[in-house]
């Protein structure tokens, strides 16, 4: 059984932009984030990929990534993820290459397949919009040979920075596929269950029984993200959820826009279909005051046996934000 006070707990940060504010201000907020969370005994700092969404700040995520590096000092900072069908492998190896070199032994680099975007962005990033991300394996393949040429039976080009070059790799994925790949090449899994909890056990599964030692690790490593809202009472940390929650319902409704301000009664803004659908993508989102985060945050590690939790907050004020991840700090012991 995993215990939450001996497990390591990380961040995802999607650079959110509230409503009101601007892409600056969040990317301050960004490494305001990371610099306390590194004082507060977090592991890892990971910015994701994502493109023409107006609530989102991390699009460029390797210079994002530098931003937070360069700010903190021992936080491992990484992509949680980059979307590789949008890149040359060799750019993405150059630019982690790059980021390797500046802070060793810091960076991580996780990998996704899912375009992050829509398909007229697509288009713009200038991604066949008939790839369905089935080309991924030779992808990964071509960036693994990058950083280690040993893994290529081929003469290639060289990614300078990048050869010879400690870069952990991680697969993310919201379905099997990328658990079953992670689990045949050995390598570490991470799987979005804040966004897709309803497949969270069965990929893990999936991955556990496919998993092949490796020279990267000798048994399985599986972390699982989660949304947590926490604050010093759960009346609170519910308004403070509203935000999350609308945010989905703009997604829902095919209108992304920037994080909302809290409401009173998230009811009174979706119908029935809308209720049941965010029910369904926010399941494992755990709302509540310091007691209540710490209970569903230990069933939630007794569900997933995952070896780290890696946690998202989207709550529209700072300060709030911040405090909630001093709450999750505290009940972890990772003070």
């Amino acid at each position: 059984m995993k215990i939450l006070n001996d497990t390591p707990i990380s961040v995802l940060d999607l650079s959110p932009i509230v409503e009101g504010s601007s892409p600056a201000v969040s990317l301050q907020h960004t490494l305001d984030l990371a610099r306390h969370t590194e004082q507060w005994g977090y592991k890892r700092f990971w910015l994701a990929e994502h493109h023409n969404m107006p609530g989102i700040a991390s699009s460029a995520t390797s210079i994002v990534i530098g931003h937070v590096a360069q700010g903190t000092s021992t936080i491992r900072v990484g992509s949680g993820g980059i979307m590789l069908p949008n890149h040359a492998p060799l750019v993405i190896a150059e630019q982690f290459g790059t980021l390797e070199s500046l802070y060793p032994g810091r960076i991580d680099l996780g990998l996704g397949r899912a375009p992050g975007t829509d398909q007229l962005t697509l288009q713009a990033l200038r991604r066949d919009p008939r790839s369905n991300g089935q080309d991924f394996p030779e992808q990964l393949a071509e960036l693994r040979a990058y950083f280690n040429p040993s893994l290529s039976n081929h003469a290639h080009v060289k990614a300078v920075p990048g050869e010879g070059l400690n870069v952990p790799i991680w697969l993310l994925g919201s379905s099997g596929y990328s658990a079953q790949l992670a689990g045949q090449l050995g390598l570490p899994f991470a799987f979005a269950s804040h966004f897709a909890p309803q497949n969270t056990v069965g990929a893990l599964n999936l991955y556990r029984s496919y998993f092949k030692p490796s020279e990267v690790l000798d048994k399985p490593y599986a972390m699982v993200g989660v949304n947590v809202v926490a604050a010093d009472t759960t009346e609170v940390a519910q308004k403070l959820a509203t935000s999350m929650q609308l945010s989905f319902l703009g997604l829902i409704r095919n209108k992304p826009g920037k994080l909302p301000a809290p409401v009173e009664d998230i009811e009174a803004f979706c119908s029935e279909h809308e209720k049941l659908a965010l029910r369904e993508r926010l399941d494992s989102s755990i709302v509540g005051d310091p007691n209540t985060v710490e209970q569903k945050l230990q069933a939630f590690l007794d569900k997933t046996e995952a070896d780290e939790i890696i946690i998202n907050s989207m709550i529209y004020d700072h300060s709030a934000r911040l405090r909630s991840y001093k709450i999750v700090a505290e009940l972890t012991n990772n003070k």
